[in-house]
């Protein structure tokens, strides 16, 4: 399957241009599926049939769901209710009915990304368009499965699971009953359901579309997201300039307007595969709308994000680890090492990686940015390296 993320600031019209990508697709033949995170029926306005909390057949080939995040919330607190009874009971806690639960924050986050793996994971479809939040509210969701599944490593290490013969003892000397197993069980669990997604999210078929109005608050914001989605991997397949003005404005104020358009799209064509969108003088509402928006139909084909190693012992005695981040700014790069992680801040971004297993066993010596990629030198270390011969 292919996934489409489509995403851009608020107010930038993504979610007609995802309403209108999907209606694209379907009539090109693709089973298609229109994700959306939008609370309102947004997407229900912009094609012309309401969508709901289950999905439903918009047109042929074309489906629409908007998850019901507050419902969702509802049954993993029962599940969670019903694996906890003992504890809970222990403690004299009293438990919460369903129609008193309302959803924490993060919780509706993580209702969605269940929903996109369990759309992407289904057979009936060919196409996932994914109808993200706003920036910078996207870029978070984006990097939320490998930081939940890091801090689950990190906190309940599954190794962990082997003094299970220790457990009984434990509980005796404590006076209670340990919890241990169904605690593993359930990080388990979540961590099985949160590699699902971010397999989903780092798929080669899995691409970002932006959306934004050429002008200077489109371009910063599609210069700050362009870096977020670089450090975590993410291809930009396109750049959708929505609501551009026809070339032959009617007044000055509309003149001075599209001057200031027409910069920022040459900008912007230098970088990004750019498709302008135009503004039909009112909001977009309906299937004949949307095809009058002509987005461009989604490329079959993909490139994938690398971040190679190459061999430089025998010119310079380093690896040089390869890590494209366009946009990003020297004096705003920081790099430190733990272990066999290295933490990369980039501007107002972070993400902790894993080193590639022969970065591991080298020491950091030195980094540069050129071109917009990041180059991070790694010497052998005598000790954990090989030695010739041997």
């Amino acid at each position: 399957m292919r996934t489409i993320l489509i995403t851009g600031p608020g107010g930038s019209g993504r979610t007609t241009v995802a309403a209108a990508t999907a209606l694209e697709a379907a009539r090109e033949g693709h089973r298609t599926l229109l994700l959306s995170a939008d609370r309102t029926d947004t997407p229900g306005t912009a094609l012309g049939t309401a969508t709901g909390p289950v999905p439903a057949e918009v047109t042929e080939h074309l489906s629409a769901w908007r998850p019901d995040a507050a419902e969702r919330f509802r049954q993993d607190l029962t599940a969670f209710q019903t694996r906890a009874a003992n504890v809970l009971d222990l403690l004299g806690a009293a438990r919460l009915d369903a129609e008193e639960v309302t959803p924490l924050p993060g919780a509706e986050e993580l209702s969605f990304l269940r929903a996109l793996r369990d759309a992407a994971l289904s057979e009936r479809y060919d196409l996932l368009v994914v109808d993200l939040p706003p920036l910078p509210q996207a870029l978070a969701l984006l990097a939320l499965p490998e930081e939940l599944r890091r801090y689950l490593r990190r906190l309940l290490p599954p190794e962990r699971q082997a003094a299970r013969a220790l457990r009984p003892v434990l509980g005796r000397l404590a006076g209670v009953p340990m919890p241990a197993d169904w605690l593993y069980e359930t990080a388990a669990r979540w961590d099985v359901e949160l590699a699902a997604v971010e397999a989903v999210l780092t798929d080669r078929n899995t691409a970002v579309r932006l959306v934004a109005e050429p002008g200077p608050a489109g371009a910063d914001a599609v210069r700050a997201a362009t870096l977020g989605l670089a450090l975590r991997a993410l291809r930009t397949e396109s750049l959708i300039a929505n609501r551009a003005l026809p070339e032959t404005a009617p007044d000055s104020w509309l003149s001075s307007l599209l001057a200031q358009q027409r910069k920022t799209l040459a900008d912007w064509r230098e970088s990004y595969d750019v498709h302008p969108v135009p503004h039909l003088g009112h909001d977009p509402h309906g299937p004949d709308d949307l095809t009058a928006l002509a987005v461009p139909g989604v490329n079959p084909e993909t490139t994938p994000v690398g971040w190679p190693v190459t061999d430089r012992l025998a010119e310079d005695g380093v690896l040089v680890w390869h890590l494209p981040l366009p946009g990003a700014i020297r004096d705003e790069l920081d790099l430190v090492r733990r272990g066999d992680e290295l933490l990369i801040t980039a501007g107002p971004f972070r993400r902790i990686v894993a080193l590639p297993s022969a970065l591991r066993r080298c020491t950091v010596a030195g980094a540069g940015l050129r071109d917009g990629e990041l180059r991070i030198r790694f010497a052998p270390d005598p000790d954990l390296w090989p030695a010739a011969g041997r």
